[in-house]
């Protein structure tokens, strides 16, 4: 089971580290080679630890990074961003990857967090099996119930490899993605502010 009881974080219990590589030899043989022969033997053991990489997300509980958080901000409440956060992430309709970049802003309401935090979130949340819609909303979300900011915006920009290695084939194509709460949303000046911060403005 997950160590973490979140309520972004499904509750599964795990195959075995074998179960996962007999599944991955079966996916070599539906692709059409032979996973005994030389060149793919240790694939099986390599591909399953990866996906401990690829998905370590799974393991996190995102509001931890956030718990801790600081007062002492000598009256500091303009906006606070963290751009050009690298996203990776992979497509749960194709398991393929999402490659992309974060901006994060939010308007402190008398507490501000460690900046490494932010992008912290944003792996925790990155490194599952997502749609980038719903990545977005879940970092914008986190943000805001930790730190109860006065506002906090994401956006997400990435390319999709469903679509440009499979599909359609259409390469050099950006979704942007966005969640503004607070300010962000009921402000028209804070928002072009931030879109002027992140070079979008």
């Amino acid at each position: 089971m997950n160590k973490h009881s979140h309520p972004d974080t499904p509750n599964v219990e795990k195959p075995t580290k074998e179960e996962a590589e007999e599944a991955i030899r079966t996916l070599i043989r539906w692709a059409g080679d032979d996973p005994t022969r030389e060149g793919l033997r240790a694939t099986p053991d390599r591909v399953a630890r990866s996906y401990l990489e690829f998905f370590a997300g799974y393991e996190e509980d995102p509001d931890s990074y956030l718990a801790r958080t600081f007062e002492e901000v000598n009256g500091y409440d303009e906006m606070v961003v963290l751009k050009d956060i690298r996203v990776e992430s992979y497509c749960e309709h194709h398991m393929v990857p999402i490659i992309g970049v974060a901006h994060v802003a939010y308007m402190p309401n008398n507490r501000v967090v460690g900046i490494s935090k932010l992008a912290r979130v944003v792996d925790a949340y990155a490194k599952r099996l997502q749609i980038q819609e719903k990545l977005t909303r879940q970092i914008a979300e986190t943000i805001d119930r930790a730190l109860q900011p006065k506002g906090v915006a994401v956006i997400i920009e990435s390319a999709h490899q469903c679509m440009t290695t499979r599909g359609v084939h259409k390469d050099g194509v950006t979704m942007v993605t966005s969640t503004m709460l607070g300010l962000f949303r009921k402000s028209d000046i804070t928002r072009r502010e931030l879109l002027a911060f992140i070079g979008k403005g």
